[in-house]
């Protein structure tokens, strides 16, 4: 593998605390302090100058559908819109046909991803069998299998003693548990948040306090039994004033948002669009500008988009019967730096690691440092170009985005994984 060379980027590493115009070398798939004379003639140079270099983008919660929804997605195609995105390493949601609930599973998965991805592929595991929340699932095999997590992301487990049984096999095995917030008994037939908007359109309402029960319920037990319990895609202002409480107490909690609950509010459901149609639904101004808050004072730890991919027929139905969901890893850094950092003045590289550093430090990856001797993921990108994204000319199987057709600013130019470019100019290397 040959040397690499970034010069004249401005680099921003969080985990170092450095921000400034430079040079990047990587030997060997691996950061270096520096390159000899000779490595430097041999070393593929990148003219990087006026881009921002920061660690590779990781993403805590994705869906790439295989095995058994390939009609949607697959290792290979999320791959590629991650690399697309600027984001060198991913973790897969389990909720997969059949369902990720044992060591078999996760092999298959695993030859997957070694087979086909062009970034780093983590899966989890479910929590409870089938992700019917009955009986719990092997979380020691599953651990060995290699899963990074537990979690029944899609579902939520509706029983408390279930979840204890759960945290503490989780506590015992060192895996943390991921968990959709969302109390089922409150939600039958809802598709949009709950208030003025879902009363004036005629659909069912979907409560915050569906969320705010089971984030409170998960707060005692992480406290109760000292696992450590990551609260997914919040999206209610209560929800974050629990958990803001509960870390003051102690408690193991790390919470992420998505770019679509800080840009986006179920006003955008006017027109009764299926693309903003997503779990949890979105919610109020109020909740968004908690959501920023939280993301601002550290209650909330990072973002992660939810990549949920859904066909066209699927999504082309009436609102009441299309599925949840959007597309997110190619337009996440676009939107995440139009609304924290330019709307909302947020330092570039507080966003820069609340999507890199934070991310990977909850699930204990080998990631979001350019520190030397690290691996060599990198997401090169300008933060002033603009681009038109359209959903049907991205790299997913699919193209269910609320950004499609519109115009974004800031887009990722190259991405590197362990040294090798897999994304430049529009492209992914080899295909």
């Amino acid at each position: 593998m040959p040397s690499l060379w970034i010069k004249n980027a401005r680099i921003i590493d969080p985990a170092a605390k450095r921000d400034k115009v430079g040079d990047l070398f990587i030997v060997n798939g691996r950061i270096a302090a520096s390159l000899s004379a000779a490595e430097k003639k041999r070393a593929q140079k990148i003219d990087a100058r006026g881009l921002i270099a920061c660690p590779g983008l990781v993403d805590i919660h994705v869906h790439f559908r295989e095995p058994g929804q390939t009609h949607k997605e697959t290792i290979a195609t999320g791959s590629y819109c991650a690399a697309a995105g600027g984001f060198t390493t991913v973790v897969c949601m389990p909720n997969t046909v059949p369902p990720a609930d044992n060591a078999g599973t996760i092999q298959y998965i695993n030859d997957a991803i070694r087979r086909d991805a062009v970034v780093k592929v983590y899966p989890t595991g479910c929590i409870t069998v089938g992700m019917k929340g009955t009986a719990l699932a092997p979380i020691g095999s599953l651990k060995r299998a290699g899963v990074v997590a537990i979690t029944d992301d899609g579902d939520c487990v509706q029983s408390n003693e279930l979840m204890r049984r759960a945290s503490e096999y989780a506590k015992m095995f060192d895996l943390p548990i991921m968990d959709h917030c969302q109390d089922a008994s409150m939600t039958q037939g809802a598709v949009m948040n709950e208030g003025v908007m879902s009363t004036r359109l005629g659909l069912r309402g979907w409560p915050n306090a569906a969320e705010d029960l089971i984030v409170a319920r998960n707060v005692v037990l992480s406290e109760y039994t000292g696992a450590h319990i990551h609260l997914q895609h919040i999206s209610s202002k209560f929800s974050i004033d629990i958990i803001r409480r509960g870390k003051s107490r102690g408690a193991r909690i790390t919470a992420e948002a998505t770019p679509h609950h800080i840009a986006l509010t179920d006003d955008c459901l006017a027109g009764y669009d299926t693309n903003f149609k997503m779990n949890p639904p979105l919610r109020t101004e109020a909740d968004r500008r908690a959501i920023i808050a939280g993301l601002r004072d550290g209650t909330l730890d990072c973002i992660c988009t939810d990549h949920a991919p859904h066909t066209d027929y699927e999504k082309d139905k009436e609102f009441d019967y299309a599925p949840n969901g959007i597309l997110g890893l190619e337009t996440s850094l676009a939107v995440t730096l139009d609304v924290l950092v330019r709307q909302n003045k947020f330092k570039l590289p507080h966003v820069i690691d609340l999507m890199t550093r934070q991310p990977a430090k909850i699930l204990n990856l080998e990631a979001g440092t350019l520190a030397p001797g690290a691996p060599a993921d990198v997401c090169l990108f300008s933060l002033t170009e603009k681009w038109k994204y359209e959903a049907k000319a991205g790299f997913s199987k699919s193209s269910n985005s609320p950004w499609n057709g519109q115009t974004l600013t800031g887009r990722v130019k190259t991405t590197i994984v362990d040294g090798r470019v897999v994304y430049a100019d529009g492209k992914i290397s080899g295909k």
